[in-house]
């Protein structure tokens, strides 16, 4: 086979694998490819307003006790901008990916979900404008955004699940 043949056949193949991974990636089925750092996180939350706290002050993954951001999804952060922009609502996040959570595929540890602090300013927003689903045992009291974002009062705090960027 001459050496023209190959290489247009390499070309081919090159193409059609990297239109096969955007079209996974646009379809959400890429999702560890939209994991980001800590950092990248907590530079964004910074930018936007939004502060975290963690009861043992630190970020590691593995500490129950750290609110960390290291493999959350993009689409999170930019839920969790979204909300604050919508709301107007000051937001402190109080978990992240952090160990100590349940598992599952839409969970915390695999970057669709973050739990943030009560305020009054955040229940009437979602009281007004997201739909109740009713009380969840064990759980809480849910709320669905016109998004399909799930948000669950937990007692202490709103453990929000980003389906979608959108609040």
């Amino acid at each position: 086979m001459s050496s023209t043949g190959t290489t247009v056949r390499r070309r081919v193949l090159t193409m059609l694998v990297a239109g096969l991974a955007a079209i996974g990636a646009a379809l959400g089925f890429a999702s560890p490819a939209f994991a980001i750092t800590h950092s990248s996180a907590a530079s964004q939350l910074s930018a936007a307003g939004i502060s975290w706290s963690s009861s043992g002050n630190c970020s590691d993954r593995y500490n129950s006790s750290c609110t960390s951001f290291d493999g959350i999804r993009q689409s999170t952060i930019d839920g969790i901008i979204t909300f604050k922009r919508a709301t107007g609502c000051a937001i402190n996040i109080t978990a992240g990916t952090e160990v100590g959570h349940s598992s599952g595929t839409y969970s915390h540890w695999n970057g669709y979900k973050v739990d943030i602090s009560l305020s009054t300013c955040i229940q009437n927003y979602i009281s007004a404008y997201y739909t109740y689903v009713g009380y969840i045992s064990g759980f809480g009291y849910q709320y669905r955004a016109p998004s399909g974002n799930l948000y669950t009062k937990e007692g202490s705090h709103w453990d929000i699940l980003f389906y979608t960027c959108g609040c």
